[in-house]
């Protein structure tokens, strides 16, 4: 991921209704949800979510698929995969000891560790 795409996935999490749409759909992944679904979730009004979907779209945070009259989204993790290598990729100046936090926390699996919200 280069500079400019980081800034467009943190730009797209810079609203609290897409990063409440993305976090949600982390914790379902790789599955995907409803639009639906996803508005009654968060309390928000459907229609309201058509432009934060586009948003999160273009940043490559998710993906929509068409099952016959409903549209699903899915998190792309490889996205977030991505910002995470970028904004870490010179941490600490290459001095691993002054990374241990943010690499146990990576390496112990955060997914499988952090009880959901």
């Amino acid at each position: 991921m280069n500079e400019e795409a980081a800034m467009e996935v943190l730009g797209a999490l810079a609203h609290p209704t897409r990063l409440g749409v993305f976090r949600l759909l982390v914790q379902h992944a790789p599955e995907s949800m409803p639009a639906l679904s996803i508005a009654e979730r968060l309390g928000v009004i459907p229609s309201t979510l058509s432009g934060h979907f586009t948003v999160l779209k273009r940043a490559g945070l998710v993906t929509a698929t068409r099952q016959q009259r409903e549209i699903r989204y899915a998190a792309d993790i490889a996205t977030i995969t991505g910002l995470v290598d970028f904004l870490l990729s010179d941490c600490c100046g290459g001095r691993v000891e002054n990374c241990d936090n943010i690499l146990s926390l990576l390496g112990a699996g955060i997914c499988n560790t952090r009880a959901p919200r």
